[in-house]
């Protein structure tokens, strides 16, 4: 099933309309678009209203003139009563669901309700958990189907045991047809997030990784920043020339330079240095200081009283795994979630083509996303399916379809 949220806006209350143009035609049936006026009809399509006695049946208006689409149903009774029946407001949500072809499913989004006891909300929140080696298995998923990717493939000549182990040399011939799919099934608003890490061999890092940044920009990506992976809790140790390592890339390609941000979704306490920096403020403080290299930054730190939180830097700090024994590799929950609340909203869709245990997948379906996990080892296929098992939860009734 697909769905789509719709975000009323004050017109909308004030004309009893439910704008559609975010759901776009594929989501309709060919034929669907109607005639200005009640003489000609498209294809019927229901509508199964949350809280109306009777479905809907009726088709999409179009102009007149052009024949396009509206892409609205306005001054509609039915639109009327649904918004009164749930004390809807502008901000609130909608969720429309495709039920099947010619049958759609419309309800309140955000959990916003007056009849809470009357009924229960239903939308399918997908976890497809597939088998398989990625490089065959993304061919069957749809062109531009997903909002992030979000990843982290066996490193190379690691995990030989599991996953056979890839020899830099040959690392990025491997990764590039993987990839290349990943290009084609990305939406041109997502992002796809690599977490890895070149090793050191012989007495130098090995540049495999960034022979790979190299070649994926030529594939077509843009390679758009590279956040720091601290690790919080990496094991002590010497070397002779080195320090531990406490830090992996993760790496953020796009498909185009226009893409899908909501950076208020991860902001961090302001911290303690607001306390006494801005107790006291200069004349230089009030006003944009450029930095003195010529870089074109600048500040104005009064722009920062009375503000509780900021945006993060690049550098994310999360502990490692240490008691997952089931895999050689596991994410920490952490780091899937971080991203997905950084690159998505509710219902979008995520994918992990090196899924591994299930840890993507697993915090996908409790921050309300559908998502696809694709692993070649079954043994860890079944842990992912345990993990996405089936929950319900009450108003905004959201029970979740595992596809295994």
């Amino acid at each position: 099933m697909e769905s789509h949220v719709i975000e009323l806006r004050k017109e909308d209350i004030s004309n009893n309309k439910l704008n559609i143009r975010i759901c776009g035609l594929d989501f309709f049936p060919k034929g669907i678009l109607g005639g200005s006026n009640k003489s000609r009809l498209g294809t019927q399509i229901t509508l199964k209203v949350a809280g109306l006695p009777h479905p809907i049946i009726t088709d999409i208006p179009t102009q007149k003139d052009t024949q396009t689409p509206r892409w609205f149903f306005r001054k509609r009774k039915w639109v009327e009563s649904f918004i009164n029946q749930h004390g809807l407001s502008a901000g609130d949500s909608i969720i429309i669901t495709r039920i099947d072809e010619k049958t759609y499913e419309v309800v309140p989004g955000n959990g916003h309700s007056k009849h809470k006891g009357d009924y229960m909300i239903m939308h399918d929140i997908t976890t497809k958990i597939l088998l398989g080696d990625s490089k065959d298995v993304l061919k069957s998923l749809d062109d531009d189907s997903i909002d992030l990717i979000v990843t982290s493939p066996p490193y190379a000549d690691r995990r030989k045991n599991s996953y056979g182990g890839i020899p830099p040399e040959r690392y990025v011939d491997w990764f590039l047809p993987i990839s290349e799919q990943l290009l084609r099934v990305l939406k041109p608003t997502g992002t796809f997030i690599l977490n890895i890490k070149e090793k050191a061999d012989k007495g130098e890092r090995n540049a495999y990784v960034l022979e790979l940044i190299l070649a994926l920009r030529k594939q077509g990506w843009y390679w758009t920043e590279e956040f720091i992976w601290h690790k919080k809790n990496c094991y002590p140790g010497k070397w002779p020339n080195r320090f531990r390592d406490a830090w992996e890339r993760l790496l953020q390609f796009n498909k185009t330079k226009n893409f899908n941000m909501y950076q208020e979704a991860v902001m961090v306490p302001v911290g303690d240095w607001a306390t006494g920096r801005l107790k006291s403020l200069s004349a230089t403080d009030k006003i944009r200081d450029n930095s003195k290299s010529g870089s074109g930054f600048g500040k104005n730190v009064s722009h920062w009283l009375g503000r509780n939180k900021v945006y993060p830097t690049n550098v994310v700090q999360f502990a490692t795994v240490c008691n997952n024994k089931s895999h050689s590799a596991p994410f920490p929950e952490e780091l899937p979630e971080w991203f997905i609340k950084l690159f998505t909203k509710k219902h979008d869709w995520v994918l992990d083509p090196f899924l591994g245990s299930g840890t993507t997948t697993e915090v996908a379906q409790r921050m309300e996303r559908n998502s696809i996990g694709i692993e070649m080892m079954p043994e860890y296929v079944e842990m992912a399916k345990a993990k996405a098992k089936t929950f319900e939860k009450p108003l905004s009734l959201f029970t979740h379809e595992i596809s295994l």
